[in-house]
């Protein structure tokens, strides 16, 4: 399982989905909602959580939107193995230590390497 904005979809994105899927047999993509990135990012995406969900459903067999009070109720819904996480993932990684005590699971969490940052990372990209 991974989780992310995915606002603009470049190959930073594709290869840490990539890179994801490589820790298991199927991968669930969490898309962050649109209040959710608000709440954490302090900005609107420049695309709606359903056109992120579009864009990251037509390269994976699994994608669904994060909860809509609770980010981290997908957890409980499919019980991950693997939780990967972007490289440079915050916000939604501060609170997941507690969110999955609290849930008593205990997936292997591991971190993305990056790709390339220099070049593509969405807040960079953004502004371009």
């Amino acid at each position: 399982m991974c989780f992310g904005t995915f606002d603009v979809l470049h190959p930073g994105h594709i290869a840490y989905l990539r890179e994801a899927a490589s820790y298991g047999s199927r991968l669930v993509v969490i898309v962050a909602r649109d209040a959710t990135v608000l709440r954490i990012k302090g900005k609107v995406p420049l695309h709606t959580e359903e056109q992120r969900l579009r864009a990251v459903a037509a390269r994976e067999s699994i994608a669904v939107l994060g909860g809509v009070d609770d980010p981290y109720e997908v957890l409980s819904l499919f019980h991950p193995a693997v939780l990967c996480l972007g490289y440079d993932q915050r916000g939604f990684a501060d609170g997941l230590a507690e969110a999955l005590r609290e849930r008593k699971l205990s997936p292997r969490v591991v971190r993305a390497s990056a790709f390339h940052p220099e070049r593509y990372k969405s807040s960079r990209m953004r502004l371009a």
